[in-house]
Formats: C-alpha cells, sequence, structure tokens
C-alpha cells in the first residue's frame, strides 16, 4: 500500500496531487462509456481539434497580494464592467447587422451630417474645449488650410447617401473615389504653398499648406521626379481620376454629362441625338433614328419562330454560370442587373433639327384627314428614367428557403421517394424548387404527395411543373414569405428592354428565376388579360401604359382607352397619346371599335394600293421617300403609327352590346395584325358568356392572374394553374406560340410615378382628338318592306321607349294599337338602330338611349331617311 506523502495544503505538490488523482478518476469513468466504441480516426481528430488547457494560476494575484481584500473588490469590480461593456459592444453589433440595408444607409448618411455640424463648428467657429481643440488640431493637421471644406463634404455625401444611395453604388468605390480626389488635390495645395518642411514639435507650417497628407504626398512624388513640373500633373490625373470614380461616369462620357449639365444650368430640356458609335449596352432608349429605318425590308415579313417575349441576356448568362459551376451548393449566382444602368437620355421624334430645339408650344396640332398621324417638325422629350424609381433587390438565396429544402427533402424521406433536391431559384414572389428523380421513378409519386407538400410548408398555393421547361426535373413552386417589389423602373432599365428601341416594348415582370420579362406587344399581336379583383389586372394595364408613355412619342404610338368603371384610367386623361377621351359609355366603345375596324381598312387600302405587306414596310419607305402618289393626287404621305386599343372591363361592354362589341373585337383581332393595331382586352369575369370562343380564337397571348376557379383558369389558359397563384400580381403569361405558361410577378408603378410621367408628357403637347371615333353611325340597312316610309310611326314607337325606358312589343301592340307583327318589326327596327338590344325571350328588352339622347337619335333616323 503506499503511502502519502504529507505536504502543507496550499502547496503545489498537493494541488498537483490531486489534480492527477481527480484526472485518473475521470479518466476511469470516462473508459466506462460506450464512446470508446468510435473509431480510433475519429477520435484522433477529435483530440486534434480540441484546444490546449490554459494555464491556471495558483494563489492570490498581484492586486491581490499588493492590496489585499481591497485589491479583489476593485479587481471583481474592473471585470465586471469589461464584460458589460464587451456584452453591450456585442450586442450593437449583432443588432447592426440585423438591420435593414436602407436603415443601415439611413444611419451612415445621418452619422455623416452629424460630423460634418462637429466638425464645422470645431473650424469655423473655434470653440474653446479640449473635444474642439482636438477636432481643429486633426482637421487642420491632416488637410492643412483645406479643413474649412471638409464639413461640405461630409454634408454633401450623407446627403447623397441619404436621397439616392442606390446611384452611389457600393461603399468601397466611394472611399476609393474620394481618397484619391483628396490625395491629388491636396498634394497640390502644398506644393502651391511653397512645399512646406515640419519642424519637429511644431506643425504649423503643414496646417497652413496641405496639411499631413499632402506633406507626404508631394514629398514622396518630389522625392522620385525631382520636379514640380511632372509632379503637379499627376497629382491632377489623380483627383481627376477620383472624381470619375465619385461620380461613376467613365471618361468617354464626360462631354455628354458637362452637356447635360450645361442644359439643365440653362433650364433646357437635353435633347438626344444619336450616336451611331456608342456601344450597345450603354446606349440609351432613343427613337429617333433606329436600325434600318431608311432601309426598305426585301423580304416584307416577320422572322420565322419569332416571340413577343425578348431575351433576357442577363439571365441566361447567369444560367450558364450556373450549369458551370462546380462550387458549393448554394452558392450565390446572382448578377447585379441593377448596375452600371445608364440614365435614360430623352430622345427626339424623327426628322427634327439636332441643335438646341426650345419645347414646342402648347397648342393643338393640325389634324390630317387621310392618316391618324402628328407633324414631324418639332422636338419631344421623353420622360427622364429617374422618375421610376428602384425595387427591392433580388435575393439569390434566403434563410427562409433553406428550411423549405429541408422540409422537401423530408416528405421525400417520409414516403420513400428515391429523389433529391438539386437547387432552386428565387423570384420575387416564388421559389422554384427543382427535384430530379431516380431511377424507375415515376412523375406521377410527386404529384401524389402534393397535399403532404402543402402541409410541410404551410402553404395551400403549391404549383407542381412536370417537368420545367427545358430541364429534366420536376419544379415545385412555392411562395415565398419574404416578397421582393418589382419596381417597373428596373424592368425598363434592364439590358433586354434597353437593348430593343421598339416603341410598343412594355415591361411586364420579373419571373421565377429573377429574370426580367419584356414583351413587344406588336409582336403578340393581341393581349388578353384576366383575373379576380384584387390580383393585380389593373397594375398591369398602369404598367403597360407607362410604358409605351416612357419609351414612345406620340407620333409612333396612339391610344384609345375605354374605361366603364370610370376611376381606372383618369390618371392618363389629356396625355397626347390619345385619340380620344377616355371612353367611360360601353355604347360609345362600341363605336369606338368600330371606328377601328375603318381604320383597319383605311389602312390595309393603303397598303394593297402600294404593295406592301406590313405596315412597318411602308412606313420605313414613306420615311425614305420610296412612296410615290398617283399623279394629281394632292395628298401628302406619312407613317402610320401604331395603335393600341385597351380596353380595362370587357364583360361590361358585352353586357350592354354583346353583338356589335363581339363582331367588332372579332374583326379586330383577325385582320390588324399587319395593320399595326393591336387589342388588349381585361377582364375580371373569365366565364364563356363574357370570352366567348371566337375571342378566344383570335387573341394568341394571354396574361392569367389569380382566379377564383378551375373553370376560371381553364377558360383564360385553356388549362389550370391560375386558380394556385398568391394574387397581388402574381400571373401567368402564355404568349403566342408558347405552350407552357410563364410565372411572372408584375412590375409596380405607384400614383405619383404615373402622375410625374403624365405630366412631363402634357406639358411637351396637347392632345390631338379625331371627332368622329365615338360618333354613332347610321345603319346602312333600310327600312323594312311591310312598314314602308311610315316613319311617323317609327318616330312614335322610339318616343314611346325611351321616355318609358320600358322596351315591350306588348307594350307598342296596345299603344300604337298595331297587330303583333307589326309591333315586332318596329322592334327589329330599334333594335337595328341601336335603342333597344336584342331579345331575352319573354323579358322586356333593355333600353340603350337615355331620354336626354332621344333627339340625336330621332335626328340620324331622320336623315337616313
Amino acid at each position: 500500500m503506499a503511502t502519502r506523502t504529507s505536504s502543507p495544503p496550499g502547496s503545489r505538490s498537493s494541488s498537483t496531487s490531486r489534480t492527477k488523482a481527480g484526472s485518473s478518476t475521470r479518466s476511469r469513468s470516462t473508459s466506462k462509456r460506450p464512446s470508446s466504441k468510435a473509431p480510433a480516426k475519429a477520435r484522433t481528430r477529435t483530440a486534434a481539434r480540441r484546444p490546449a488547457p490554459r494555464a491556471v494560476r495558483n494563489g492570490p494575484g498581484p492586486v491581490a497580494r499588493t492590496f489585499g481584500a481591497f485589491g479583489h473588490a476593485v479587481a471583481s469590480v474592473w471585470l465586471a464592467v469589461a464584460h458589460a461593456l464587451g456584452a453591450v459592444a456585442r450586442s450593437v453589433g449583432r443588432s447592426a447587422r440585423d438591420l435593414d440595408p436602407e436603415h443601415r444607409r439611413d444611419g451612415v448618411g445621418l452619422f455623416l451630417i452629424g460630423l460634418a455640424l462637429v466638425v464645422a463648428a470645431a473650424v469655423w467657429w473655434q470653440p474653446p474645449g479640449g473635444f474642439m481643440d482636438f477636432v481643429r488640431e486633426v482637421v487642420s493637421g491632416s488637410v492643412g488650410k483645406v479643413g474649412w471644406l471638409v464639413p461640405f463634404v461630409f454634408l454633401y455625401v450623407g446627403f447623397r447617401t441619404l436621397r439616392d444611395p442606390e446611384h452611389n453604388g457600393p461603399a468601397g468605390r466611394q472611399v476609393i473615389g474620394w481618397s484619391a480626389f483628396a490625395l491629388g488635390s491636396l498634394g497640390i495645395v502644398h506644393i502651391a504653398n511653397g512645399n512646406p518642411q515640419p519642424e519637429v514639435g511644431d506643425a504649423s507650417a503643414l496646417q497652413e499648406a496641405g496639411g499631413a497628407i499632402g506633406f507626404v504626398m508631394s514629398s514622396l512624388l518630389l522625392d522620385l521626379v525631382r520636379t514640380s513640373y511632372v509632379v503637379v500633373p499627376l497629382l491632377g490625373l489623380l483627383a481627376f481620376f477620383g472624381l470619375l470614380i465619385i461620380t461613376a461616369t467613365p471618361l468617354y462620357r464626360v462631354p455628354d454629362r458637362l452637356a447635360s449639365v450645361r442644359d439643365q444650368l440653362l433650364g433646357r430640356h437635353p435633347v438626344a441625338v444619336p450616336d451611331a458609335q456608342a456601344d450597345e449596352k450603354t446606349q440609351p432608349v432613343r427613337t429617333r433614328r433606329r436600325k434600318g429605318l431608311d432601309e426598305v425590308d426585301p423580304e416584307m415579313g416577320d422572322p420565322a419562330y419569332d416571340s413577343p417575349v425578348l431575351p433576357d441576356r442577363e439571365l441566361k448568362k447567369r444560367r450558364k454560370a450556373l450549369a458551370a459551376s462546380t462550387s458549393d451548393e448554394g452558392a450565390d449566382v446572382g448578377i447585379d442587373l441593377f448596375a452600371d444602368a445608364p440614365t435614360a437620355v430623352t430622345p427626339v421624334v424623327d426628322d427634327a433639327p439636332t441643335g438646341d430645339v426650345e419645347p414646342p408650344p402648347h397648342t393643338p396640332l393640325p389634324q390630317r384627314v387621310e392618316q391618324l398621324q402628328l407633324s414631324g417638325d418639332f422636338a419631344y422629350t421623353l420622360p427622364d428614367g429617374a422618375v421610376l424609381k428602384p425595387g427591392s433587390p433580388h435575393k439569390a438565396r434566403s434563410k427562409a428557403s433553406d428550411a423549405v429544402v429541408e422540409r422537401l427533402s423530408g416528405v421525400l424521406d417520409e414516403f420513400g421517394i428515391d429523389a433529391q433536391i438539386t437547387g432552386y431559384t428565387r423570384g420575387p414572389t416564388v421559389t422554384r424548387y427543382e427535384i430530379e428523380l431516380g431511377v424507375g421513378v415515376k412523375v406521377e409519386k410527386i404529384l401524389g404527395v402534393q397535399r403532404n407538400i402543402s402541409y410541410a410548408v404551410g402553404s395551400d398555393d403549391v404549383r407542381i411543373l412536370s417537368p420545367i421547361p427545358g430541364k429534366s426535373a420536376v419544379g415545385v413552386e412555392i411562395p415565398n414569405v419574404d416578397k421582393e417589389i418589382v419596381s417597373l423602373g428596373d424592368v425598363l432599365r434592364s439590358n433586354a428592354a434597353r437593348n430593343d428601341h421598339h416603341p410598343m416594348v412594355a415591361g411586364l415582370g420579373k419571373d421565377v428565376e429573377g429574370g426580367f420579362v419584356v414583351a413587344n406587344m406588336a409582336k403578340m399581336p393581341h393581349l388578353l388579360v384576366a383575373g379576380a379583383t384584387g390580383s393585380g389586372k389593373s397594375s398591369f394595364i398602369n404598367s403597360l401604359i407607362t410604358s409605351i408613355l416612357m419609351r414612345s412619342t406620340p407620333d409612333e404610338v396612339r391610344m384609345i382607352m375605354v374605361d366603364p368603371k370610370r376611376v381606372e384610367l383618369n390618371n392618363y386623361e389629356g396625355v397626347p397619346h390619345l385619340i380620344t377621351p377616355i371612353i367611360t359609355n360601353p355604347k360609345k366603345a362600341a363605336e369606338a371599335l368600330a371606328w377601328v375596324c375603318r381604320e383597319m381598312d383605311m389602312r390595309y387600302d393603303d397598303l394593297a394600293n402600294f404593295g406592301f405587306r406590313h405596315i412597318d414596310d411602308f412606313n420605313k419607305a414613306v420615311r425614305a421617300g420610296k412612296v410615290e402618289v398617283p399623279p394629281g393626287s394632292e395628298r401628302q404621305l406619312s407613317p402610320y403609327p401604331y395603335l393600341l386599343v385597351i380596353v380595362d372591363e370587357l364583360a361590361d361592354l358585352m353586357m350592354v352590346a354583346p353583338r356589335d362589341v363581339e363582331d367588332s373585337v372579332v374583326r379586330i383581332t383577325q385582320l390588324a395584325r399587319a395593320a399595326g393595331i393591336h387589342l388588349v382586352l381585361a377582364t375580371q369575369r373569365p366565364s364563356v358568356d363574357v370570352v366567348t370562343g371566337l375571342i378566344k380564337a383570335n387573341v394568341p397571348s394571354r396574361l392569367a392572374f389569380a382566379t377564383s376557379s378551375l373553370a376560371d383558369s381553364r377558360v383564360i389558359l385553356d388549362q389550370p394553374g391560375a386558380e394556385k397563384l398568391v394574387g397581388q400580381g402574381d400571373g401567368l403569361f402564355l404568349p403566342m406560340g408558347a405552350s407552357k405558361a410563364i410565372r411572372v410577378q408584375g412590375s409596380w408603378v405607384t400614383e405619383a410615378e404615373i402622375h410625374q410621367v403624365v405630366k412631363h408628357c402634357k406639358q411637351q403637347l396637347e392632345p390631338t382628338y379625331v371627332e368622329d371615333v365615338t360618333a354613332p353611325q347610321a345603319s346602312k340597312r333600310e327600312l323594312d318592306d311591310d312598314i314602308g316610309d311610315d316613319m311617323d310611326l317609327v318616330i312614335q314607337a322610339i318616343e314611346l321607349v325611351v321616355s318609358t325606358q320600358f322596351g315591350s312589343t306588348s307594350m307598342l301592340q296596345r299603344k300604337l294599337r298595331v297587330g303583333f307583327a307589326k309591333a315586332g318589326r318596329l322592334m327589329d327596327i330599334l333594335e337595328s338602330r341601336g335603342v333597344v338590344g336584342p331579345s331575352e325571350g319573354s323579358k322586356a328588352r333593355d333600353v340603350l338611349v337615355k331620354p336626354d339622347e332621344l333627339d340625336s337619335v330621332i335626328a340620324t333616323l331622320e336623315g337616313e331617311s
């Protein structure tokens, strides 16, 4: 039996023996644990990662040995204060990281403004005090006699950060730019003041020149070059380079920026001059001279396999990078589509003078008789792209999406489905998760667990694509918890919109992969929009009209707006693109559609007479002067504008005059594509009595927002899917020629942005209306032979029906004392003249004429006879 050696209680040997005994006891106790079954390599790696034990001081410390109990108290208080300050600093840092980027930028801007106030007080007014003296010495010693400008610099940077943080770009770029500008300018200031050298313990000489920064910069270059005639230009180039970085201006864009600043100072409207040598990526949207404007297309037709959806080149690059990437799963492969978007320069119309042109006076232009066209001898500037504000930045990955991946994997494991989630693409509203199936696994297994997936992710709006178009994978689309706002300004500033200069290009929104969706309305050629109330239909109409106003001039695109609800489109009243005031009466809307048919016939007559197949070829030939009128004709040819007809509520028109509206719509959609006339029909009730079979057959492009039932989705898209949308702009876009619908989050434009765009257009020009657009047209049908020339009887029937507002054949039989056959003939005549509606069985007919319109109807009838 071993004998224990006695030692003092506080000695090191005693503590060491107790430590060894404790460690041997722990080793014996841990040897019985089941963790010993772990592999030896794993235990070795664990031991290698374990940190080395820290040395433990035994006995009292130096403070305790010196001051006794009082030293212990002081040390405890100091440690408590240090731990508290550290915890507060760590919590503040975590809170700052948890703030939104907008709040962080606001904090930086306000901090710079506060710093500007402190520096201004210290340098300008020089109040006494230790802190103010310290600030004044730091500023004067660093930048010298330029210190009085430092508050202005802080104030400018702070206000710029608060006002337009997106335009500033990354913070690192601003730091580099301001550093280069300060080094160059302070070096020049120091050399200009005689290049003084500091003395030991005295820095007053530096404070009267460029400060310590200017001294270091100038001395370094002077020691290398030995002459100020070379150093000063080098410092000037450095300062100029910093200024270019601050303003984000490439060197070749400096003349354009100076010209725009000059125009702003002189109060002139900027006029864009075409630059054929400019890069397409930085070329602004311009409508003055486009490619092939003076060249006639020899083929005269649309290119084969042409789609109305414009390709997003940045999205293609992102897909290629994602396919070729071998990095970790879930890496951020997104591309910043908002960077380097140049400010749109407002274009001018064709044949405008290239010099400084004053805006035209606010007087109506002369109306042409043969064609619907404005005069082209004035400058019309488009609204500035800065009017439309940017939206939320795109996120390629989020914690919520990663959590959904784990839940989807759990569902697949629970039901024993051999499949794995290979990735996801995050859109503004929904995220598409890609699932690849194993060998021999049916796609129906994924479809069979759709309800279980909805239960796992806690959302009823789960949509499954089997397969994803262009991929051998099944897609599961799940709404995002954190949605993004898609701004119309971001869509119109995208490369897809800037690379196409067609005036009918409109921004739709973003797809599931985060790419911008931009479509050419002239290639659709007609669009049918449907969705329940609150699904985003009106927001899309606003985005469409605003896109046209932002990109086209009144002699390129003219519009007819039909708004039976009277409140949706009244913001656009008075824009020069309108050819008639906004139509709110359904009966006048039917007459406007009939006028469009006549306009279409007139355009086709010109195409046939001059030997062209499309209105674009006719316009190119007219601009090139290659179309000659017959001898003896006094007609002056001018290009035809595109005509866009927007009907905000088709159901209301179909209730009032279904036969006339359907006939006009079907005829326009069948024939008007080559004439440059395009329809946008919107309705919130996509039933078969509103969207008839003839209308569906002739409107190839569809846009469906959230519908209330599966039947409505089948009516608008001929396939299910719209009933699973989440609303608020979430839609399915089925362009002409596509077999699968594209899921799109519609772009958003605010009322304030619409007001600014409309105000700019109204200031440029007043609208020129065509008077006979909504004028009632007399029917070519003659009076019935059984009634003969008895006009008095017909007028009495009209007065009776309109005054009583009751269209009944039996009433005419009693009041006019005629037989049933003649009363029925009278009612047919009233129907042909638009006085009453069609027959609805035994019910009385709807009266379409109000009592105050009776005189005009009778006058029209008498003029017909």
